[in-house]
């Protein structure tokens, strides 16, 4: 009793305390409070009542108390900063082997790889070797993802190059390119790792796929062309230059080619062939699929080496480079031979200040957007601020051992993964097997054609250029989305990266400012709907009345119609693409888009995962075939395949307030789709769509597949439509109006029930309620059956007036698979 009377003085002589402040300060605390006071019955809300609920609103306190993260907040924020702890204790041997493989494969390319890049970047090979150590050593204990692999990059490669160029344009003497290369590591993997330190990782939803994907193709052609003058053996001019430039400097020397050219363009169609031909060979061969990927992915390996032993065959008898017949590698030292600790100075810092913008952003969106494309490809999902400390790490630690800039590359990580790689751990298997080669194959670098690397750098970019075909989607899903794309892609080739960098992202940000500020609303109006399942009404009793070809319900008593009617609420210019037959009577828009779909859809995915189950509990037979991410229960206890949770069957989104989507909210919903359906294998989902009220909404989705039945459902479906009436005499509000005389009509005198339906009938003509000939003249006008028209076209089904509709839709398409499934799949093509 003391505490709590101590707790309420306390409580009140701060209140007193804060009243006084803001009666100093000017602050009106009473504006909201109603001036009588609340004591007597008559109020809204009766003091006297027992189970009265005021709602308090929230404190200030609260919010701090909110903000501030406690005990178990921080204990959880440490684990989540060593993931690997949560799977390391059931590493087993079926993981090991699937690391193995894929750890030495992924070494195998990244070897020549990163001493192709570090000669990109204006370095001597060893610094991509000692880059690529450090990047698979360390990633592993911070990782989110299995698939990825950090490493030098080409397109980080070629800004590190520019970057050194230009430091040391003016500068005598020039400084070191290596002391660039680690200072810039420093101060990148520093900015980085801050951002997420703090949690910030969700600052990459920002950055749309357009502009990803408009670097993307701009930096591989900057990359491809900047490379042909090394393939050919071309001397004589910048290569460095705009990508324009280059070309027609290209043209302008193309007969000073030398004998590099026959080294050069021989690998580069090797490198191509092979890929071809382990392509048509695995479709040729289904059963030997993994031979053939295999094979083609150890294609770099495969021709470095023998390009290498044609050049050890012509030059074996000279000691240096200068004196080979082509250009070679040369010397390249064995072991760590320039680790120490990095120089980062003020001076220093201060001559890259400028490109450090366009460097962070580099570390960023590549390793983050690779990162999630291959975790949901995979079916896990990533945390980006911990990929970021991840990079951040690598690229403060990696100096110390003589590495620059370095991220996740997409090739590799792509060969990663098709190669069964189970856990992140196979990133030491490929850090070993790169210490080996730093160790023991030196003298074989010596021979490698420097325009054979050249082919590699030309064959591994020719991947990240977006297809034509991938642009056309971009097109249907969002056209102005592509304008931005091509700005970025011609900027970058007639300036440089950076440039095409800011462009892509400032025309982004303002497309983005420019929808939450421009927003369109419609005012909605109303209409009276049914629901249709194929040609049968659904009426309020259940009982189904046919629809005749005048587009009228036929029932035993049409006026049952009333009690299954709804309203529905459409554009009033139907620019939602509805039926504009139909009078909409006069009587709300956000966009889903980049920044806020990652949030929507994981929130949606998670919610999902943990309130429903695989629809095949025993999904792994053996703890080894058990994926990192889940690795099941701890040894000696069994897997319960007692779960009570509901299968996952259909999806409903209410998109209501969605003004608008673009491309990198529709592919998080492919991605999100095709996620849930490896999640209910061997069923898939149903995706219902209700309140879509913009026809570009309509067009993108379906663009993606989305509006339509899943391919599973072999025999016919049952797709429930929304039909309203036509306008007139028959409008929604005309029928309201006739519903409420019916039923006075229909009341006995004196008696507040009604009589049934036939005697509703007979007692028309008898005028009971006295309301004279005019009720019976409006009697006659309610007989009158109203007409109906279809909302939305029937050719895509899961698009929904509104949410009873998709509901009611998504039911009677879940019973009916389960109907045919119990049947056999006798039922194709037969009526249900």
């Amino acid at each position: 009793m003391d505490t709590g009377n101590s707790a309420t003085v306390g409580s009140g002589a701060a209140t007193k305390i804060g009243h006084g402040l803001a009666k100093a300060l000017g602050i009106k605390l009473n504006d909201r409070i109603p001036k009588e006071d609340v004591t007597r019955g008559e109020s809204v809300i009766s003091v006297a009542t027992a189970n009265t609920f005021v709602e308090e609103e929230p404190t200030s306190a609260e919010w701090i108390r909110e903000l501030v993260p406690n005990g178990e907040a921080f204990k959880r924020y440490l684990v989540e900063f060593f993931p690997f702890l949560k799977w390391i204790t059931r590493y087993n041997s079926s993981w090991f082997l699937g690391d193995t493989v894929a750890g030495l494969t992924v070494g195998a390319v990244v070897v020549p790889q990163s001493m192709a890049y570090a000669v990109l970047a204006g370095l001597t090979p060893e610094f991509g070797l000692y880059s690529s150590f450090m990047g698979v050593l360390i990633y592993w204990f911070f990782a989110t993802s299995k698939d990825i692999t950090i490493g030098p990059v080409a397109v980080m490669s070629t800004l590190v190059g520019n970057i050194i160029g230009r430091v040391n344009a003016n500068r005598h003497p020039p400084i070191p390119p290596p002391v660039i290369a680690s200072a810039l590591a420093v101060v990148c993997g520093a900015i980085v790792f801050f951002i997420g330190l703090i949690r910030c990782g969700w600052i990459v939803e920002f950055i749309p796929l357009s502009a990803i994907s408009a670097f993307m193709t701009g930096s591989a052609i900057n990359i491809a062309v900047g490379q042909v003058p090394a393939l050919m053996g071309i001397t004589g001019f910048n290569s460095r230059e705009a990508t324009y430039k280059v070309v027609i400097n290209i043209l302008k020397h193309l007969g000073r080619s030398k004998l590099d050219a026959a080294m050069g363009l021989t690998a580069l169609a090797m490198l191509y062939l092979i890929r071809s031909f382990c392509r048509y060979m695995s479709k040729r061969q289904p059963a030997k699929h993994k031979m053939w990927f295999f094979i083609s992915t150890l294609r770099t390996a495969f021709v470095i080496l023998l390009y290498t032993f044609i050049s050890w065959l012509v030059n074996r008898n000279i000691k240096t480079a200068s004196k080979a017949k082509f250009k070679i590698l040369g010397k390249v030292p064995r072991g760590f031979k320039h680790a120490g600790a990095p120089v980062v100075t003020k001076s220093l810092i201060s001559t890259f200040t400028n490109e450090l913008p366009a460097a962070v952003i580099v570390l960023l969106i590549e390793h983050i957007a690779i990162a999630k494309s291959f975790g949901r490809v995979n079916n896990y999902t990533i945390n980006p601020s911990q990929e970021l400390i991840a990079i951040g790490v690598t690229n403060l630690l990696g100096p110390f051992l003589g590495a620059y800039p370095a991220t996740g590359s997409f090739s590799r990580t792509a060969i990663k993964s098709k190669a069964g790689v189970r856990t992140p751990f196979a990133g030491v298997i490929t850090a070993i097997l790169v210490l080996l080669a730093i160790y023991a194959l030196p003298r074989v670098f010596f021979f490698i054609p420097s325009s054979s690397l050249s082919a590699v750098i030309i064959h591994a970019v020719g991947d990240l250029i977006t297809p034509p075909d991938t642009v056309y989607k971009f097109w249907r899903i969002s056209p102005l989305e592509v304008i931005v794309f091509f700005a970025g892609v011609i900027v970058t080739v007639f300036t440089n990266i950076e440039n095409g960098i800011y462009v892509t992202i400032a025309a982004s940000a303002a497309m983005l400012l420019f929808r939450v500020a421009k927003a369109n609303g419609r005012f909605l109006g109303r209409v009276v709907g049914h629901s249709v399942v194929g040609d049968h009404h659904l009426g309020g009793d259940s009982k189904h009345g046919t629809l005749g070809s005048d587009g009228v319900v036929n029932t035993l008593d049409n006026l049952d119609t009333a009690t299954s009617a709804r309203n529905i609420f459409l554009p009033i210019d139907h620019q939602d693409g509805s039926n504009p037959e139909i009078d909409v009577q006069s009587p709300y828009p956000e966009g889903f888009n980049y920044p806020n779909a990652n949030n929507y859809l994981d929130y949606l995915s998670t919610y999902i995962f943990k309130q429903t189950r695989r629809t095949t509990l025993d999904t792994y037979s053996k703890l080894g075939d058990r994926p990192w991410n889940d690795p099941g229960p701890r040894r000696g206890r069994t897997i319960s395949l007692d779960d009570s949770r509901p299968i996952l069957r259909a999806v409903i989104l209410d998109f209501s307030s969605v003004n608008n989507v673009d491309i990198t909210s529709v592919q998080n919903l492919i991605d999100v789709r095709n996620q849930l359906d490896r999640y209910t294998s061997p069923d898939t989902v149903d995706w219902h769509f209700a309140c879509i009220n913009n026809r570009w909404t309509k067009r993108a989705l379906a663009s993606a597949g989305f509006g339509y039945p899943s391919n599973t459902i072999t025999g016919r479906w049952k797709p429930i439509f929304s039909v309203a009436e036509i306008g007139g005499r028959n409008s929604a509000a005309a029928e309201a109006e006739r519903i409420r005389k019916e039923k006075e009509l229909r009341r006995p005198h004196g008696q507040g029930e009604s009589h049934p339906k036939s005697d509703a009938i007979t007692n028309v003509s008898h005028d009971p309620a006295g309301t004279g000939s005019d009720s019976v003249e409006e009697l006659s006008k309610a007989s009158k059956p109203p007409k109906l028209a279809v909302v939305h076209g029937l050719n895509r089904p899961f698009f929904h007036t509104d949410l009873t509709t998709a509901l009611e839709s998504a039911i009677s398409s879940v019973e009916h698979k389960q109907e045919f499934e119990q049947k056999g799949g006798n039922g194709i093509g037969e009526e249900p």
